[in-house]
């Protein structure tokens, strides 16, 4: 068997595990929002309020974050709670990334109110209602670096000025493929604003 045809049969398995991957997690359930305006660089969203399993900690960047409060929230819905009960996971995981205190938060499955869930065995993780806002959106694709994240930062915090949108308070980074998934990789930005409907 020739190494040219051992590589096409490594590339196309390659290509097959990363389609799939893709499929797999389009699948996952995704926290809901609702647009409400949409311009050619970002749009606005609405989002109500969900139940986040959630992670403080002193990184102050996406990739220190990233690499430590993963494995513990990961930890909480394997079975890592009182009651020992998997949670499904759902996308996107939400990261606030600030010099002061930065979090790392999980959604939960819609199915979960805040009373049905278990309680966590590592303390460090909390659980708790986000509120409702209105958020502004920029996506990009690709593996995020905090290069990347800054970019579209800035980017977002760009328009919205010339558009004379008030933001609220820190960006946070929205995550919605696993590591190991390469093609179709999905990024957004968001930032609360003042906005009326």
């Amino acid at each position: 068997m020739s190494k040219m045809y051992i590589l096409l049969i490594i590339f196309s398995a390659f290509i097959l595990f990363q389609s799939f991957m893709a499929f797999s997690t389009s699948k996952i359930e995704k926290q809901k929002y609702r647009v409400v305006k949409t311009e050619k660089e970002f749009e606005i969203r609405f989002y109500p309020p969900a139940v986040l399993a959630t992670i403080r900690s002193s990184a102050s960047s996406y990739r220190e974050l990233a690499s430590n409060g993963f494995r513990r929230i990961a930890g909480y819905i394997f079975g890592n709670n009182e009651a020992s009960t998997k949670i499904a996971m759902t996308s996107p995981v939400r990261m606030d990334i600030n010099q002061k205190n930065s979090s790392m938060s999980f959604v939960m499955p819609s199915q979960y109110e805040l009373k049905d869930l278990p309680k966590p065995k590592d303390a460090s993780v909390e659980i708790h209602e986000s509120p409702a806002e209105y958020a502004a959106v920029i996506e990009f694709g690709g593996f995020a670096t905090d290069e990347k994240i800054k970019k579209y930062v800035d980017q977002l915090k760009s328009v919205l000025s010339e558009k004379g949108i008030n933001t609220i308070g820190n960006f946070k980074y929205l995550g919605y493929n696993p590591p190991y998934q390469f093609i179709g990789r999905k990024n957004e930005i968001i930032i609360a604003v003042d906005w009326k409907e």
